[in-house]
């Protein structure tokens, strides 16, 4: 048995994985972690627990990859993994304070203290108004504007149809905008 190659497809590492390559499963660990670790941290807010998080969702990816019906698309499906878990996070924490403290930063390039005060402002009121946000919006949100993926790559993370997400993104920017017209 030959072992996987970084060029190695996702189908082909499925298929090592199922056929006792137990090794194998740290090439998907490797290609994904690092996108499902943002997401994570993201939806909660929370470095450590968008750890454990990944960590679990990983795990769980490992014993049920047999359940993985397209082997092409593992990544999605770990992706569809992780997002649940950070929803049943926030569900079971009765969050509503999301901080995006590692999101993309908001950094003044002057210098001028000033200028990095009125960022960090306009950051953490960024910060209050996503996390006031439904999660189906946020999360929409996060992913089109913050993660960059295309409508189609939400849908196979998601589950949800193009439209619908379309949709949720329109609503997180109305809905964003109308809370950050309270801070003026």
């Amino acid at each position: 048995m030959t072992a996987p190659s970084e060029r190695t497809s996702d189908s082909a590492v499925v298929r090592a994985v199922l056929d006792g390559n137990r090794e194998a499963f740290e090439l998907l660990v490797l290609r994904y972690q690092d996108a499902l670790y943002r997401h994570a941290v993201r939806m909660t807010g929370q470095a450590d627990e968008a750890i454990d998080i990944v960590q679990g969702s990983l795990l769980k990816g490992y014993e049920s990859l047999a359940n993985c019906h397209d082997a092409e698309r593992v990544g999605a499906w770990l992706f569809r993994i992780n997002a649940n878990r950070c929803k049943d996070y926030l569900k079971n924490r009765r969050r509503r304070d999301l901080r995006l403290h590692e999101a993309a930063s908001i950094e003044s390039e002057s210098g001028d203290p000033q200028d990095s005060a009125e960022r960090s402002e306009l950051k953490d009121q960024i910060e209050e108004a996503l996390g006031r946000l439904s999660y189906e919006e946020r999360e929409a949100f996060v992913l089109k504007h913050i993660e960059g993926l295309s409508y189609q790559e939400m849908s196979a993370g998601l589950g949800a149809s193009i439209p619908a997400l379309k949709m949720r993104v329109h609503r997180a920017r109305e809905e964003l905008q109308i809370l950050l017209e309270e801070y003026r």
